[in-house]
């Protein structure tokens, strides 16, 4: 329902994204508690309409945002990697306009459509048709995050009634006309049928010209490509959860394991694990992850002691840490140089691994326990190096190779525009394209007929994209050929033969579901443009807006 925001210029533009989408849930999983997550209770927050917002107005659309979101991506806003407190303020802050717009038009929602959509959100999240029991869903969803079935209620209403402002405020945009829609289909689908001639970088590696002096001017105009950014390297040590598997899975033993196994099933049924084809298999897959999860609170366990133990040796310098390793039996290791957007190359590293290793100083050695998928690991800084450029002496290969791709690159461009002005000329004079190109020892390709819906061409390879060549053949003539498309590794000449009449028998058949996609999209068009203009007068007596039009300085409500 709430999409996102953008600014233009100095103004907020408010874009809202359609109606809920429902997303699977894992309920097996425990959802971070929402405490201290951006609930506010005291402070000033403004006025929409002129109604102020108290602190429990917030607290409620807060909990509407919260539920949708866990909704549309199966996880809390606080949970998602790069979601921080103004995405949540600004999405909360346009829940509230709603809601007030929603009570000032008079927008009600009575009791039998607020339960038939509790029972259709249950039944979305259960299997073959069945609810999810709502004591359930209370239990395993909604206070993990500290939230209640008023809540629920809460955001059900504020959903129903949106759909209602989305009809009232959009039915501009679903008043378009038949034959509208039958010129869009038609631009849509009129098919073109066309031929290409591509020029490929890897054709003129041989024609390059490499010589000493050439790579060195390339290097030096190109120095800022070579720099290294700010690396890193840290010994570490992992607790690998195979290490404690055998003794997770006998410790289950000991219980009533089959049981409680059935009883995982029967609440949750084969649908989280969809590739199993039995129940046998699906039962012998929660058994896995139960054994799994317990070994790797073991392995968190033993990596806690040892992360203790080294953390208080004084003085604390990153030896200890291979040290006391030793000692325990546990091997060290050294990761090579690594920098914060890749991590290290020695294995797949978890986000929260390479963000603790820059976090490191001679004050602060060590980090951890930092969970993985497969184990935890404790970490101690290893060696700290700055951003530099290497010599050219250093990395002479690789600028070698990339003068040779570069300079391949430039030539067939070249190659490429001279041929666009020699084809059009020859076909001025009445040869065919295909006889232009083989003319300039060119090989044409006849591409298969395609029209701005279509979705894939496999005939183009990694050569072009699709979008490229779909705006180079609908921005020619037929009977002409386009300008010279450049790419990343060449470019290519696209000649237009001509345009394709439209399949009228399928156009018959598809137009009443293509009438519908148009009448959806441009409803909320004209909603968004309506929500646009709504929240950059309304929203104008807020924290938020002061904030984000002041360039985050203003304090928040």
């Amino acid at each position: 329902m709430i999409g996102s925001i953008r600014k233009h210029s100095a103004w907020l533009w408010w874009i809202i994204a359609g109606l809920t989408i429902i997303s699977f849930v894992y309920f097996m999983g425990q959802a971070p508690n929402r405490n201290g997550g951006g609930v506010r209770s005291t402070g000033n927050y403004g006025t929409i309409y002129g109604h102020t917002i108290l602190a429990q107005d917030f607290q409620r659309a807060q909990a509407g945002f919260y539920l949708y979101y866990w909704m549309r991506n199966g996880q809390w806003p606080d949970k998602s990697a790069g979601f921080n407190r103004d995405d949540m303020d600004r999405e909360v802050y346009i829940r509230l306009l709603l809601e007030q717009k929603a009570q000032k038009l008079g927008i009600k929602v009575g009791s039998d459509a607020l339960v038939t959509a509790a029972n259709d959100l249950l039944r979305s999240l259960g299997r073959n048709g069945q609810p999810i029991a709502m004591d359930k869903f209370q239990e395993q969803v909604l206070q993990p995050e500290g939230l209640g079935v008023a809540d629920l209620q809460n955001f059900l209403r504020d959903e129903l009634v949106v759909q209602q402002l989305i009809q009232v405020y959009g039915l501009p945009g679903v008043l378009v006309t038949p034959a509208e829609v039958a010129q869009l289909y038609d631009r849509e689908h009129q098919e073109v049928s066309a031929q290409a001639v591509f020029f490929d970088a890897s054709n003129y590696l041989a024609q390059v010209a490499v010589t000493p002096a050439a790579v060195a001017q390339f290097y030096t105009n190109n120095l800022a490509v070579y720099r290294l950014p700010d690396r890193v390297q840290v010994s570490y040590v992992f607790f690998n959860v195979t290490n404690y598997l055998s003794q997770a899975k006998a410790e289950w033993e000991k219980t009533n394991f089959t049981e409680y196994v059935n009883s995982v099933y029967a609440q949750y049924g084969a649908s989280q694990f969809p590739d199993a084809k039995t129940p046998d298999e699906a039962k012998a897959k929660i058994r896995e992850l139960l054994i799994r999860d317990r070994a790797l609170r073991a392995a968190r366990q033993q990596a806690n002691d040892f992360a203790n133990a080294v953390f208080a040796i004084t003085p604390a310098t990153p030896a200890n840490l291979a040290t006391y390793a030793k000692q325990k039996g546990l091997g060290a290791g050294v990761t090579a140089p690594f920098s914060a957007n890749y991590g290290p190359e020695e294995f797949n590293a978890p986000a929260a691994f390479t963000k603790s290793a820059f976090q490191l100083s001679s004050d602060e050695p060590f980090a951890g326990p930092i969970p993985a998928a497969d184990g935890v690991y404790v970490i101690a800084l290893a060696n700290q190096l700055p951003s530099s450029i290497p010599s050219l002496e250093q990395i002479s290969a690789r600028v070698t190779q990339d003068f040779r791709e570069h300079s391949a690159v430039a030539l067939a461009q070249s190659a490429g525009t001279n041929f666009y002005y020699t084809a059009s000329v020859q076909i001025a004079a009445g040869k065919t394209f295909a006889q232009a190109a083989v003319a300039n020892g060119q090989s044409p390709l006849v591409l298969p007929a395609f029209s701005l819906s279509t979705q894939e061409l496999p005939e183009l390879g990694e050569r072009a994209s699709l979008n490229q060549v779909k705006q180079a053949a609908f921005t020619t003539q037929p009977g002409r050929v386009s300008s010279f498309q450049a790419t990343a590794d060449g470019g290519f000449v696209l000649f237009l033969q001509q345009l394709l009449p439209v399949d009228t028998s399928r156009k018959s058949a598809e137009l009443p579901q293509f009438t519908a996609q148009v009448r959806r999209a441009r409803q909320s068009e004209a909603f968004n443009l309506w929500l646009q203009g709504e929240a950059n007068r309304e929203l104008r007596d807020t924290p938020f807006y002061a904030k984000a039009t002041a360039g985050g300085t203003a304090k928040q409500p």
